[in-house]
């Protein structure tokens, strides 16, 4: 299955993209799995998408839990918690 990832904020940063398509491996079928998935690449990415973290998740431009489905096509993004002040 291919998707989109998008990256925002201090989680691009940390990865030096904001964006990247992907063809997923058989059996990762939610948004959790896309990030343990992703956390495999190396340290960097076990770094800034440790489930340590506190990191919103989007699928389809849509706010989401780690148990949301992912389908072919879909757009996954992970940013941090928005502060204001």
């Amino acid at each position: 299955m291919k998707i989109t990832l998008r990256f925002f904020a201090s989680v691009r940063e940390a990865l030096g993209t904001s964006q990247e398509t992907v063809t997923l491996p058989a059996g990762i079928g939610t948004v959790a799995q896309v990030r343990r998935h992703l956390m495999e690449r190396g340290e960097k990415w076990a770094d800034a998408l440790s489930e340590q973290r506190a990191l919103r998740m989007a699928c389809n431009q849509v706010m989401c839990g780690p148990d949301q489905e992912v389908e072919e096509g879909a757009e996954v993004a992970f940013f941090p918690p928005v502060t204001g002040g």
